[in-house]
């Protein structure tokens, strides 16, 4: 063979060979091949259906999970609000009282000054 020449395939023998599988097949599995392969494609029916259930429970418990993401979220930033105003009056409050304390100690210096004065 030389290199312009390419192998070509006989689709005539490859039939044959085909067809000696089939004649194989028969004598070993005989009528049964057929009850085979009944057998699996109802298994093979099967595990697609339950495939099918189970892509639609997670599709399920998907979306409950998104659902519940979102209300921690929403709670979550619902008491991190009331927790800002909380600190907010707090922190208030301890100002007014530091306010109330220099208040008082100029108050009472000047009240020292009075009494040194008279």
């Amino acid at each position: 063979m030389s290199k312009d020449q390419k192998a070509v395939i006989n689709l005539h023998e490859n039939q044959e060979a085909n067809s000696k599988i089939e004649v194989i097949k028969n004598l070993i599995f005989g009528e049964n091949i057929q009850v085979y392969n009944s057998e699996f494609e109802s298994l093979k029916q099967d595990i697609i259906d339950k495939k099918k259930i189970l892509e639609d429970l997670i599709e399920e418990v998907s979306s409950d999970l998104k659902k519940s993401i979102d209300n921690v979220s929403t709670d979550i930033n619902i008491r991190i609000t009331d927790l800002e105003q909380s600190l907010e009056g707090k922190i208030e409050k301890l100002e007014t009282k530091s306010v109330d304390k220099a208040l008082l100690g100029k108050l009472l210096i000047d009240l020292g000054e009075k009494v040194s004065n008279k």
